[in-house]
């Protein structure tokens, strides 16, 4: 392909984002079919209607097209300081692909990395907008542990999980990209400017519309499908259970793509839906360490998760049974404590001057009975019962 052929691929794209609505499936097999050259020329020429489309879509289609300046968006995302990334092009990220017919026209890029490299290391953590203060609490955890890893956090954006998971990212020094269901010009919600514009310069703002258009709720959810395929997988922090983030996440599944879910009380509905794509096939996460584990390289595990060591975790294997069957409260014999150690007696009594030289056991004639230190060890630490 040569340059002019390329430049005039490039407008024709820049046409279609302006005409049709991301995600169109019907617009998206067009173009694998005939080719975006064809379609835009269709969709320009205003003729018979492409099949799939009924007369009266076709006509809305025609009547955007009447309006359609590609040129000036081009314009308008220049002096924004954006640019569009296309299918096929160095910094387009191929596993967007994975959506088929429904994957973008092509995608408004703002801020300077390459999208391409950030996103072979990412990872979506979306939310609810209204969470509460625990939310926002494991989102912004979850975004510096992240960036401190060297990961790129993915979010819409919005209030609550999106903007603590961008601002966690951001604290760190580190790398997060804002995928917008508006035009990458125009920061939504009108709240969040401020940090949206502190994205566009430390990391990147996308989206599929074109330069000044305005988001919908169809719009947001359709959003959606772009964070699931842009990343290695996605985390839920608080999602009731009609949710746009359990709509990202189900997209992740479908795409093959890791699905994780942050626990959170079971009064709680804003953890019902968190909660119930745990009960299906959801990876459950406390925080970046686990996150990576799951989606990172052979290699990048979790550190082992253990409780306090106790004082009887340090004793031999055989010293632990005996002092387990040595009763909570009262003492018992030698032969007995040997029944319940599963050992014989003669080792039983071997283990308890042992236990004895270590302040665990004491003896009362032929009895044996706990000291009074040994009983929160023994009952690791609930005390006796």
């Amino acid at each position: 392909m040569t340059g002019d052929e390329r430049d005039d691929e490039l407008l024709d794209r820049v046409f279609l984002a302006r005409v049709v609505e991301p995600g169109d499936e019907v617009v998206g097999r067009w173009v694998r079919e005939w080719g975006v050259r064809e379609v835009a020329s269709r969709v320009r020429g205003g003729g018979e209607p492409l099949p799939g489309v009924s007369e009266k879509r076709w006509s809305g289609l025609l009547a955007r097209a009447r309006v359609a300046e590609p040129r000036r968006d081009l314009a308008e995302a220049d002096e924004a300081g954006a640019r569009f990334v296309v299918p096929g092009s160095t910094e387009w990220p191929g596993q967007l692909d994975d959506l088929g017919d429904s994957r973008p026209i092509g995608l408004w890029v703002r801020g300077r990395p390459s999208l391409r490299m950030w996103a072979l290391r990412s990872v979506a953590v979306v939310g609810a907008r209204a969470c509460t203060e625990y939310g926002a609490h494991m989102a912004a955890g979850l975004g510096t542990g992240l960036a401190e890893r060297g990961w790129v956090v993915v979010s819409g954006g919005a209030y609550g999980v999106d903007g603590a998971a961008h601002r966690g990212a951001l604290g760190a020094g580190g790398a997060t990209v804002a995928v917008l269901a508006c035009g990458v010009d125009r920061p939504y919600p009108r709240g969040h400017t401020q940090l949206i514009t502190r994205i566009a310069e430390q990391g990147l703002v996308i989206g599929e519309l074109p330069p000044g258009d305005h988001p919908t709720p169809s719009r947001f959810v359709l959003r959606n499908r772009v964070i699931a395929a842009l990343t290695r997988g996605t985390v839920v922090v608080e999602a009731a259970h009609r949710s746009g983030s359990l709509v990202t996440a189900r997209a992740a599944q479908r795409l093959g793509r890791h699905t994780m879910g942050v626990p959170g009380p079971a009064t709680s509905s804003l953890s019902a839906g968190v909660h119930e794509l745990l009960r299906a096939d959801a990876t459950l996460v406390t925080d970046a360490a686990e996150v990576v584990e799951l989606v990172g390289d052979m290699g990048e595990l979790a550190p082992d998760r253990r409780g306090p060591v106790l004082p009887r975790d340090l004793l031999a294997p055989a010293a632990r049974r005996v002092l387990s069957a040595l009763p909570g409260r009262g003492e018992a014999g030698a032969d007995e404590i040997a029944r319940g150690a599963q050992t014989t007696r003669d080792d039983a009594i071997a283990r308890l001057y042992e236990l004895r030289s270590l302040g665990y056991v004491e003896r009362h004639g032929d009895g044996w009975k706990l000291t009074r230190q040994a009983m929160i060890s023994v009952r690791g630490g609930r005390g006796p019962c």
